[in-house]
């Protein structure tokens, strides 16, 4: 049976519209209903306690508005919040993470090294470590943080030298050194992908990048065609891109990580 309610997509702030795209471009019959934690960005620096208390009551939200699976949109979130969430509502609504699509895919390729870059609350969690450890005890797995960028994407600063000279340092580190695919644990990254391609090409190295936003909208694509959550052919879904904290700049910015300005709704619902 065909379900046309909303798929709940959360970011910290706006960077997860790169995911939201690319859910609406694989899967056009879906409705979304997008919520960008903006009062409370960035996730990266806030303690993994602070970032419980706003995904749960963000995921509360979701539920109010029936949505039919929540997506943490977020590698932060993901990896303070996702067990926590999950098990809240997994009884009522199904909850993914992007941590799983990630390394799922990754073991798939059976890489024997693979570098993660990301904010610092996903890095420090360890997350990646964790799941991978458990999904390829073998798989050696190197990363750092990398907190200038996502920042520095939100301000525009990619695809010109400013960028080139922050990625090229931080790949440069020699913790990344010997890698055979780097995941992009941040949903900014995809735009700065071609750049980070480039270092590597400079270098003479075979990485591969891996662009998060294709492989999560693929596996909650399988996830739902599983569960025979999919909307009806042919539905045309009014989407609704909500944050807790509106300002023209992040109106703005909504049209580099969706590719198109979108309307963003204010909802406080912290009061």
């Amino acid at each position: 049976m065909a379900d046309n309610r909303p798929i709940g997509i959360f970011d910290s702030g706006i960077g997860g519209l790169t995911i939201a795209r690319s859910v609406s471009e694989l899967m056009p019959d879906e409705q979304i209903l997008f919520f960008g934690d903006t009062a409370h960005l960035p996730y990266g620096d806030k303690s993994s306690e602070a970032i419980k208390s706003y995904v749960k009551r963000i995921a509360e939200y979701f539920v109010d508005n029936d949505c039919k699976l929540i997506l943490l949109a977020c590698n932060s979130a993901s990896a303070a919040a996702y067990s926590l969430i999950h098990k809240l509502h997994s009884g009522k609504v199904p909850v993914l993470n992007v941590i799983d699509p990630n390394v799922e895919y990754v073991c798939r390729k059976k890489y024997k090294t693979v570098g993660i870059i990301g904010t610092k609350a996903t890095i420090t969690s360890r997350a990646y470590n964790r799941k991978f450890a458990t999904a390829n005890p073998n798989l050696k797995v190197k990363s750092i943080a990398t907190p200038l960028l996502a920042p520095m994407i939100e301000e525009g600063f990619f695809n010109n030298n400013i960028s080139q000279t922050v990625i090229n340092s931080y790949l440069s580190n020699k913790n990344l050194s010997g890698i055979e695919a780097l995941v992009l644990a941040c949903t900014h990254y995809p735009l700065i992908k071609a750049e980070i391609e480039k270092f590597y090409a400079q270098q003479n190295i075979k990485v591969e990048i891996i662009d998060s936003t294709d492989v999560i909208s693929e596996y909650t694509q399988k996830f739902m065609h599983k569960h025979r959550m999919l909307a009806s052919p042919g539905n045309v879904p009014e989407h609704l891109f909500c944050v807790s904290d509106f300002t023209a700049s992040f109106q703005k910015t909504t049209n580099i990580f969706y590719g198109e300005a979108v309307k963003l709704k204010h909802v406080p619902i912290w009061g």
